[in-house]
This record gives C-alpha cells, structure tokens and sequence, in this order.
C-alpha cells in the first residue's frame, strides 16, 4: 500500500537496481575509507619502517606531514574531481577515485623503507598519502549524489544514510583486520613486516569494487540534465563564481559540515586518542572497545537517515550538535574515571605549577610538524600536557632564566633546548626523570620499568639514581648475563671504547630503575561504562553525520551538484576536523588542563548551530529534477 510521505509523494519499495546502486556505492567507499585509515592505525610501525634512519626531529615531521597531508589535500580532490564529475559524469568519476585510492594503498604496503631506499621512501609516502586525500576528496561527493540521484524524493535520507555508514564500517573494517592478524602472529613479527599485510589486502577489496562498479549505470538525473542540454561548462565557476550558488556553499560548510565534522572527529577519532593517548589505556583494549561501540551504533546511521525522511534532516543535525555542546566535558570527564580511576585520582589531589618567565610559554599548534618549541616552559609544559598532569602556569619569573615544575614539595628546573645544545639529550632525560619521580610520589599511576645496566657502568648508575638505593655488592652478587659486545654496543649498554678488546659484556637486570610509563591498570577499566560513553558519542556521530548527505545534495542543482557539495564537505571535514587533534593539544598545554581542548569542538559546534538555525533551511521534499 502506498503511504503519503512529507514530500508530497508516496513511498515505494526499494527496486532491485536501487539496491544494488545502494550496495556498490557504500561498498566501494567502505574500501576507501579502510584504505585511508589504515595510515593512522598502524602510524606507529609505519614511522618505525620509513622514519628510523633520521633524526627524532626530522623523522616527526616526516610522520605528521604524512598524516596531515590526506585531510589537507582532500577538498582540492573535491574541486578537481566534482568538476569532472559534473562534466563527465557520476559513475566514472568515482570508478576513477578507487583505483587511484586503492593503487596507492597498495602500493604502501610494497614500497621499501628509508634503511633500503633512504630519504626516497618517506617522500614516495607521502605522495601516495596525498594521492589517498585527493581520492577521497572526490569519492564521497561521487557516491552520495550516485546515490540521491537514484532516490525517490520521500526516501533520499533513508537511501543516502547507508553511503553515512561508510567511513564507520571502513575504520571498523581496519581495525578487525589489524587485530586478526596482530593475533595471528608475534609482536616482532607483525613490527617487522605483518603491518604491510592489511594494505596488501587492499588489492582484494580494489578488484571487487571496481568489478561491481563497472556494472552500474550512469545517474538517470544526470542523464537526464546532459540529454537536455542543461549541464555546465565551467562548473567551479558557476559553483563558486556566482553568489547565489558561494552562498549555499558557506552555509553547507559553517552552518552544516564544519560541526558535522568535529562531532564526528571528536566521538570516533579523538575519543581513540583520548583513551590510549592521554587516560593510556593499551591498544589492543581501545581498538576493541571502539569496535564495539562502532558495531552497536553504526545502524543509527540509517535510523536517523530513515527518520530525516519524516521529520526533516535539520532538526536531527542541529540536535546532535546541541547534545555535544552542552555534554562533551561531562562525558569525556566520565570517561577519564572509568577507564583510568587512578589518575583521575592523582589529577584531582596533585597538580602542577609551572612558573616561567614572560613570553617563554608558546602556543604549541603543530598540525604538520614544522613547528619547534624549544624554550624552557614549552619543554615542561609539553612534557606535563602529555602525561596528562593538570597545571598552572605562573609567569612570574625573571627574563632569562629557565622555567621551573613544582609537584608537591618538589620543584624541578627546565631548560631551554637551543642553549643546551649538545646536552639536550642528556638535559632532557635527567628533566623527565626528576619530573616522573615526584609524579610517581604524587600518586600518578607511573609504572617503572626494569633496566639492564653494564657491570662497569653499575656504580655510576647506583650513584645516579639514589632513589634507588640500591645495593652495588648484593646486584654484583646475585643474577648477570653475558651479552655478546656487538649487541651490548647495539643496546647501548656500553660504548664502543668502554668495550674495547672484550668478548662479552656483564651486566645486570634491575628491576623498576628504567624509564617510567603512565599506565591504566587493565583491572581498572571499567569495560561496560567506558563503552556505554563511547556508544552516546557514536550516537552523536549519527545524527549529525546520517542526514548529511542528503541536505548537501538537495542544497544544491544538479549541473554544479558534485562540485558544490563536495567542496564544503572536505573542507569541513579534512580541515575542521583533520586539524582537530593538533587544536585540541595546543589548547590543551596551553591551560594545562586535559579537557579544556574540548572548547574547539564545542565552538565549532556552536557556530553551526547557530548558522544552521537561522540560515540553513531543511530540504526535506525537494525535487532535485526541478532545481534544474
């Protein structure tokens, strides 16, 4: 039976051909998104294969500019490939944004590393990082108008909210992929070449894509506008040349895509950051508890897509940006206790001043790496911000002279990197050491690793660490190894001069006199409520995220339609969004507070609330054909 809809036409099932768009659509933009995220998941043994023949400095840079360089790129994928899309077509455009994606992906997993090709492999990887966001800038904006081109007006939310689920199905896909072959091997062995297996399989996924693609046909709105003549010339002219049509571009991206974007970031993303970077919770245990949630809230998507059908997609999008404005630091608090109690703990009963002289404390923006900061307050405050210690910074102190952290009784001086010159290195060990131990006796839940230590370093090692108090004679008396000189010297245990002329070296495990960790106690994570918070920021993520693309899409004609909305997508999304972990950061160490970053999602959130409110008008019922 047929049923009035809002839009002033009736429902109808879905045909065989629609779903069949629907799932070659989303299929193949799941594989691109599993492509693209494989590079942050696995950035760890990725840096450790193209960036360890270089400096820590240079090699940091090579890292971020390759994480950066997929968001930063994306918007003008959107510009070269919605033109082409709203001159040549929907299907081939985005048949072309796969295998550009899925070659490039591919490629990462074969291309040497810096010890075989040297500074060539981290430059080649970041092209073919590059040429992933140039890919991806085009393939949404292909799919989600592919798509809506083929809805029924009444359905259009409902149809495009399965291309929604992509990006999340494709960092669950990721993230499945790398568990089950991390635990189908050995910690060294996936380190050592097991990463590069999930972008091999890249290859699979690109061959079964572009196999369902080519079997599809092209748009019927866009075959429609081309038989009669109406398509543009010049569409990023008339995109964004005429006003009428920049417009609608500026609101979709400040009034729309721009707090889509950081909710978005902010409960998927920022949340997996949060939990293994600054509560230190392991890996392995966030990768599943965001596979969790993911897989339980994934479906809202489509409900939400469903329900923009009836009720219209503003009010779901504004709703969503309204509930994370007002709960961000409530829930990201909440998270903190349940997954790390302990140093939710110590950062309520021990806090840090850090007092520096005027103008030495920097803000630390860093969203590509090319940024140093050097001065004695950045080092302290940096080093604090990133152990997740609350502080407050006092500028009180003489021009010149180093910044200093006071924990407890317990006041530690800085230094300035440039003037320490060759002492950094040593400069910089004896300052986190010093800082580690009165956060230790602070109640921060360090751990202390074991160190192995040269029998004729031990009495300069026992002299060093009198926190210690350890006992020369008893160590010198109880269990030692013999290690071979080559791979004493490897480990740095001794140097090449202090091992001259011997086979092997003694020396000697002592047990938590290494470097120390933040840790969360694995006994202490509370499991069901950190994936309940989690689960609530998905939901989010759903309602702002579900009706989306269908609002873009109605917003605007179909000539200029790939180009138009494409653009302020990825500008939404690769920048609002791409920037949101170095924001966050700088912000963060600026006021030395954990939570106070979340003010840059909650801003953005709140501009496009109030854009949206007053600008943006819901597209429900609109006839794409007749905006032509």
């Amino acid at each position: 039976m047929a049923i009035a809809t809002a839009a002033g036409g009736t429902s109808r099932k879905m045909t065989r051909e629609e779903k069949k768009v629907i799932f070659a659509s989303s299929l193949g933009t799941v594989f691109e998104w599993y492509d693209f995220y494989l590079y942050g998941s696995l950035a760890a043994f990725i840096g450790a294969a193209f960036f360890s023949e270089y400096p820590e400095a240079t090699r940091n840079i090579f890292a971020l500019l390759a994480f950066a360089a997929g968001f930063l790129v994306r918007p003008f994928g959107a510009l070269v490939f919605g033109r082409i899309g709203d001159l040549v077509g929907r299907k081939y455009t985005f048949l072309v944004t796969i295998l550009i994606m899925g070659f490039s992906t591919f490629l990462v997993g074969v291309l040497p590393g810096s010890a075989s090709w040297g500074i060539a492999a981290p430059i080649i990887l970041i092209a073919l990082r590059m040429l992933q966001g140039l890919a991806l800038g085009g393939e949404y904006g292909g799919a989600a108008t592919y798509v809506a081109e083929h809805a029924p007006d009444d359905r259009r939310g409902f149809y495009t909210s399965w291309i929604q689920t992509t990006a999340t199905l494709g960092l669950f896909l990721s993230l499945l992929i790398i568990l089950a072959i991390q635990t189908a091997m050995t910690k060294e062995a996936f380190a050592a070449w097991g990463w590069r297996i999930p972008f091999l399989l890249s290859f699979i996924l690109l061959g079964i894509s572009v196999w369902i693609r080519l079997s599809l046909n092209e748009s019927p709105t866009f075959k429609r506008m081309k038989e009669e003549g109406k398509g543009s010339k010049a569409p990023l002219s008339e995109a964004f040349g005429q006003w009428k049509n920049a417009r609608i571009a500026l609101l979709a991206l400040l009034g729309l895509t721009a707090g889509q974007a950081v909710v978005w970031y902010s409960g998927q993303f920022y949340a997996l950051f949060f939990l293994q970077n600054v509560l230190k919770v392991d890996a392995v245990s966030v990768n599943i508890m965001i596979a969790i949630a993911l897989a339980l809230g994934t479906i809202f998507f489509v409900v939400f897509g469903w329900l923009s059908d009836k009720i219209g997609r503003k009010p779901i999008i504004m709703a969503g940006l309204a509930l994370a404005i007002v709960t961000y630091f409530p829930l990201f608090k909440a998270l903190t206790w349940a997954a790390n109690p302990a140093l939710a703990t110590a950062q309520q009963n021990t806090r840090a001043t850090v007092t520096a002289a005027p103008g030495d404390c920097k803000f630390q923006f860093n969203p590509v790496g090319t940024a140093k900061f050097t001065t004695s307050c950045d080092i302290a405050t940096a080093f604090l911000t990133r152990n997740s210690v609350p502080y407050d910074v006092v500028t009180t102190g003489a021009a010149g002279t180093p910044a200093t952290v006071k924990i407890g009784d317990t006041t530690i001086e800085s230094f300035d990197a440039i003037a320490a010159g060759a002492d950094a290195t040593a400069k910089t060990a004896a300052f986190n050491k010093a800082v580690n131990i009165a956060l230790h006796n602070g109640g921060y839940p360090l751990n202390r690793a074991a160190a192995t230590v040269a029998d004729q370093k031990l009495d300069a090692f026992a002299a060093a660490n009198p926190e210690l108090n350890l006992d020369v004679a008893a160590i010198r008396g109880g269990e030692k190894k013999a290690v071979p000189t080559e791979q004493a010297i490897k480990d740095k245990l001794v140097t090449a001069e202090e091992a001259a002329g011997a086979a092997e070296i003694t020396a000697y495990s002592i047990p938590a006199a290494g470097a120390f960790t933040m840790v969360a106690d694995p006994a202490a994570v509370n499991w069901p409520l950190v994936i309940g918070i989690l689960f609530i920021l998905i939901i989010y993520v759903t309602m702002v995220y579900g009706p989306i693309a269908a609002i873009l899409v109605e917003m605007f004609p179909t000539r200029i339609r790939y180009t138009g909305m494409s653009l302020p997508y990825h500008i939404g999304n690769g920048w609002f969004g791409g920037l949101l972990p170095a924001t966050v950061f700088a912000m963060s160490a600026a006021a030395g507070d954990i939570y106070y970053g979340l003010w840059y999602p909650i801003a953005i959130s709140a501009m496009s609330l109030v854009i949206g409110l007053i600008f943006v008008r819901d597209t429900l019922g609109t006839d794409l054909h007749a905006k032509d």
